[in-house]
């Protein structure tokens, strides 16, 4: 019952169930990386890649992991197990909450399995040579298990959802009687809105229009009326005489102050040459 238990992981471990054998001959036959990525996505099935962070992370991770085995030379079915191995590393993270403890636990024994036989014993199951099988740890070092509390986080941690679009009611302004303009959706100058579309006035507006011009001009005319000019008892000579002698009184009270400051700084430079004098 055991030995049949560790036969069907196995078979589920080495299955091809990621890539198919065609789709890893058509991404091989890419050498631009931006093809091998639009590819990749399109047969891992990521639709959302302009707007979604997470499907971005994961398929950078699954294109990283085949342009490293694609320099590795790997073969066909050696594709396929490490592409395999790669998704299920992530969906025991994401499904399971391994740890990164027991990530490196399980990478080792499936590399067990997959790796180098060193017996007879299962040799089908074992795939890749030392040299591989060790190249394929020391990526996985510096890919998952180095920023495994990043790929946690991407996985466990609720984020903000960024607001894209939003949806706003708007209610339109109800038609208003005359004077006021139609509402602005109509979209209309108003010269168009005036000549073509605004309603006639009655002849109580126009009584009540031409009441409140009037109104103001009267009573206008009469404040100007009942005013009186203040200047209108004096002659051009009285305001000449006005505004010399007020010109006189200003120019000598600064004449004055210029007087005082000029006696202050000469007594001032009088006092300094006395020091020099004495000194």
């Amino acid at each position: 019952m055991k030995k049949n238990i560790e036969f069907q992981e196995n078979e589920r471990i080495l299955s091809p169930d990621i890539l198919t054998t065609n789709q890893i001959i058509d991404l091989l036959g890419e050498e631009d990386v931006e093809k091998i990525q639009e590819k990749m996505g399109t047969f891992l099935n990521f639709k959302n890649l302009q707007t979604s962070l997470r499907d971005a992370i994961l398929l950078d991770y699954y294109v990283a992991g085949f342009c490293w085995a694609k320099g590795m030379n790997f073969s066909i079915d050696q594709y396929s197990k490490f592409m395999t191995l790669l998704d299920m590393l992530l969906q025991n993270l994401q499904t399971l909450h391994m740890s990164l403890e027991d990530s490196i636990k399980w990478l080792g024994e499936v590399m067990a399995e997959i790796g180098p036989n060193h017996s007879q014993k299962n040799k089908n199951f074992h795939i890749f040579n030392v040299k591989e099988a060790n190249a394929i740890i020391d990526y996985l070092k510096i890919s998952l298990f180095q920023h495994y509390r990043l790929y946690e986080f991407l996985f466990y941690s609720a984020r903000e959802e960024i607001v894209i679009g939003t949806e706003q009611t708007i209610e339109a302004v109800k038609p208003a009687d005359h004077p006021f303009p139609a509402p602005l959706e109509e979209g209309i100058s108003l010269s168009m809105y005036s000549a073509f579309i605004e309603p006639l006035p009655t002849l109580d507006t126009e009584q009540k229009g031409l009441d409140q011009e009037q109104g103001p001009q009267e009573s206008l005319l009469e404040s100007e009326m009942g005013e009186e000019d203040p200047l209108g008892g004096f002659t051009i000579d009285d305001v000449k005489l006005a505004l010399a002698r007020v010109t006189d009184e200003v120019l000598i009270s600064i004449q004055n102050e210029i007087n005082e400051k000029l006696q202050v700084q000469e007594e001032s430079f009088n006092a300094r040459i006395e020091k020099l004098k004495k000194a």
